[in-house]
């Protein structure tokens, strides 16, 4: 069973190899959004045009974190800059497949596959 810490969501932003990487872990729904709401505006104001989002300790991610991402995605591409999420497992894989959101974005299996990615682009 998990403990309190293991339940809450967090956000941790770092840049790497001229990305910003956001990696979310714990829970994301309605009530624990707004740390990733606010840690993506951050980033987008700071100048982030490419902007790595690290589902690899997500345990669970509802309507309102695709919003968030789906939102995001658009302003970056406003400015030619891109959304692209990372390590990608159950449930969160199927909630994006199952509502077409996988097709939105560049999906990469891990942070080094996403930055090879765009050294060899």
């Amino acid at each position: 069973m998990p403990t309190a810490d293991e339940d809450r969501f967090a956000v941790e932003v770092r840049p790497v190899d001229g990305a910003t990487v956001l990696a979310l872990a714990g829970e994301l729904d309605h009530d624990t959004a707004e740390p990733l709401r606010t840690a993506l505006a951050a980033a987008r104001a700071r100048g982030g045009q490419r902007l790595l989002v690290d589902f690899s300790r997500l345990r669970f991610c509802d309507s309102t974190g695709l919003n968030v991402l789906l939102h995001n995605r658009l302003a970056l591409q406003e400015t030619g800059g891109s959304l692209e999420l990372i390590g990608l497992h159950q449930p969160v894989e199927r909630m994006l497949h199952v509502t077409g959101a996988d097709g939105l974005f560049p999906l990469h299996p891990d942070v080094e596959a996403a930055l090879a990615r765009r050294r060899r682009a």
